[in-house]
C-alpha cells in the first residue's frame, strides 16, 4: 500500500468522505480516520507527508494530536481545521507549533495550494535529516561505507539497527563487493569496536591447520606444538570474529564452532580445560549457504547460528551510480599512500567507468584507482577490463540519461572539491538548475569536500 500524502483526521463521515474524493482529484494519496487516535497510529517519526485535523472532536482534540505529534518528530506540518469559534485557539495552536489553520468553510484551492506547500516543507525536512545523517557518517573515524543507491541505502538500513547489538550476521556477496570492509564497519561502530576485530579466511588457512588458527593449541598438542598459541576466537573475546569464505569451513569443524556459539566457552587442543569467551560472529559467503545446507555440505544448525541477520551486499554493476564517488575515494587513499597528486575524473571517463560490468566489484575498482594514480589518465585507456561495455542488461533512454548526468555532476563536484561556484562555472549552469540536480540525484556538497 502507498503511504498516503495526507492524514485526515475528522469525526463527521461526510466531510471524511468529501475530503476523499477532493484530494483524490488533486492526485494527493489520502487515508482519512474518525479519530485522532485511529490517525496516530500511521504516523512515525519517518512519516513523509501532513496532517489535517478538525480542532473539535470527541475524545483527543486537534491540539491534543499536534501535542503527540510533536512529541514524535515536530517537523511533521499540521494543519487545523476550526469553526468560527475556534479562531483564538486554532492561532494559540500555531505558536505551539501548528503549521497552519483553515477556517470552515474553506476554500478548495487554498487547501490544495496550503497543502502542497506543507508537503515540499516536510520532504525538505526529511531530505536534511537524511544529509545531516550522512555528514555524521562520512565523519566518523575508521571504515566508510559509501553509497547512495537504493540498494547501498538498503544495506545500511539493515545494518544500523544492530550496530548496538551483538547478533551474529551473515553478510553474502560477490568477491571483491566489500564484504571484509563491512564486517569493520559493522565493528568499528559497534560497543566491541574498543576491542579485537579478528579475521580468518577459511579457505586460505589448509584444512590441517585452520582448527589450530580458530581454537588455539596448548604446548605439545601436536608435533610443532612447542608452546601455548592463543586461538582466533579467544583472541576476539570481547570483539568481533570474521570467518570469510565460511562455505570453505570443514565439517568437523562446523561442528565445533558450533558448540562454540552455543556455549560461548572455547577449548584449546591439547586442553582439558575450556576457557569462557563473548565473540560476536560476522561470517561471509559468496555462496548460497541455506543450499548448501540443503545437499548436506554445510551443517543447516550452523547456518541458522549465523543467519540471525542476513545483509545482501549488490555487486558494483548493480549500483553504477556509485562509481565515481568510490572512484574518487579510491584515489584519494591511493595519492595520499604513494605521495602523488589527484587527479580528477573528467565526466567522458566516469561515463565510460560506468559501462564496465565490473565481475571484480569494488576491489577492481579500487585496484584500477591505484593504477590511475601511479600512470596517470592513460591507465584507463590501457585497461582492457573497462573498455568493455557492460551488456548483462538493458537499460532505457532515460535510465542512461540520468546515469550520465549522475556521473558528469559528480564529476566536476569531486573536481571542484564540492565548491559550487567553481562548479557552476565548470558546468556553464545556474545555481538554481545546480542545485536542483544535485536534489534530483542525492548529491551534497560536502561529500566532495577533501
Amino acid at each position: 500500500m502507498t503511504e498516503p500524502s495526507i492524514i485526515f483526521v475528522d469525526d463527521d463521515s461526510h466531510i471524511r468522505k468529501a475530503m476523499t474524493q477532493t484530494l483524490t482529484l488533486e492526485d494527493l494519496p489520502v487515508s482519512c480516520f474518525e479519530s485522532a487516535e485511529l490517525g496516530l497510529e500511521l504516523i512515525t517519526p519517518e512519516y513523509n507527508g501532513v496532517v489535517l485535523c478538525d480542532y473539535n472532536m470527541p475524545g483527543m482534540d486537534g491540539l491534543e494530536m499536534l501535542n503527540a505529534i510533536q512529541a514524535l518528530d515536530n517537523t511533521i506540518p499540521v494543519i487545523i481545521l476550526t469553526g468560527q469559534g475556534d479562531i483564538s485557539t486554532a492561532v494559540s495552536a500555531m505558536q505551539q507549533g501548528a503549521y497552519d489553520f483553515i477556517e470552515k468553510p474553506f476554500d478548495h484551492d487554498a487547501l490544495i495550494e496550503l497543502l502542497h506547500h506543507a508537503l515540499e516543507k516536510r520532504h525538505l525536512a526529511l531530505e536534511n535529516r537524511r544529509l545531516k545523517a550522512q555528514l555524521r557518517h562520512l565523519a566518523r573515524p575508521g571504515p566508510r561505507i559509501l553509497g547512495d543507491t537504493p540498494s547501498m541505502q538498503k544495506v545500511m538500513d539493515t545494518i544500523t539497527p544492530i550496530l548496538d547489538i551483538s547478533a551474529n550476521t551473515l553478510l553474502f556477496g560477490e568477491t571483491g563487493s566489500g564484504k571484509d570492509a563491512l564486517a569493520r564497519y559493522i565493528h568499528e561502530n559497534s560497543p566491541r569496536g574498543a576491542h579485537n576485530f579478528v579475521a580468518i579466511n577459511c579457505g586460505a588457512v589448509p584444512e590441517n591447520l585452520i582448527e589450530s588458527e580458530l581454537f588455539g593449541h596448548e604446548a605439545g598438542a601436536f608435533t610443532g606444538a612447542d608452546k601455548r598459541r592463543i586461538g582466533k576466537i579467544e583472541h576476539a573475546h570481547l570483539g568481533t570474529l570474521f570467518l570469510d569464505e565460511v562455505e570453505s569451513m570443514p565439517m568437523p569443524l562446523q561442528i565445533k564452532l558450533l558448540r562454540v556459539l552455543e556455549e560461548q566457552k572455547v577449548e584449546r587442543l591439547g586442553s582439558n580445560q575450556v576457557q569462557d569467551v563473548d565473540v560476536r560472529i560476522i561470517a561471509a559467503t559468496k555462496a548460497d549457504l541455506k543450499a548448501l545446507s540443503d545437499e548436506g555440505s554445510f551443517r543447516a544448525d550452523l547456518y541458522y547460528r549465523l543467519n540471525v541477520v542476513k545483509v545482501d551486499i549488490p555487486p558494483l554493476r548493480e549500483r553504477k551510480e556509485d562509481i565515481p564517488m568510490l572512484f574518487h575515494h579510491f584515489v584519494l587513499i591511493a595519492a595520499a599512500r604513494y605521495d602523488r597528486e589527484s587527479i580528477p575524473l573528467d565526466a567522458s571517463q566516469a561515463a565510460h567507468l560506468m559501462h564496465h560490468s565490473w565481475p571484480g566489484n569494488v576491489r577492481e575498482l579500487r585496484n584500477l584507482a591505484e593504477r590511475y594514480v601511479l600512470l596517470g589518465p592513460s591507465a584507463l585507456d590501457d585497461s582492457e577490463p573497462v573498455a568493455k561495455a557492460d551488456v548483462s542488461g538493458r537499460r532505457t533512454l532515460a535510465e542512461m540519461m540520468d546515469s550520465f548526468e549522475h556521473s558528469v555532476l559528480t564529476s566536476a563536484l569531486n573536481a571542484c572539491h564540492g565548491s559550487i561556484k567553481d562548479t557552476m562555472v565548470q558546468l556553464g549552469v545556474a545555481r538554481k538548475t545546480l542545485y536542483d540536480k544535485m536534489k534530483k540525484h542525492g548529491l551534497d556538497k560536502a561529500q566532495f569536500k577533501d
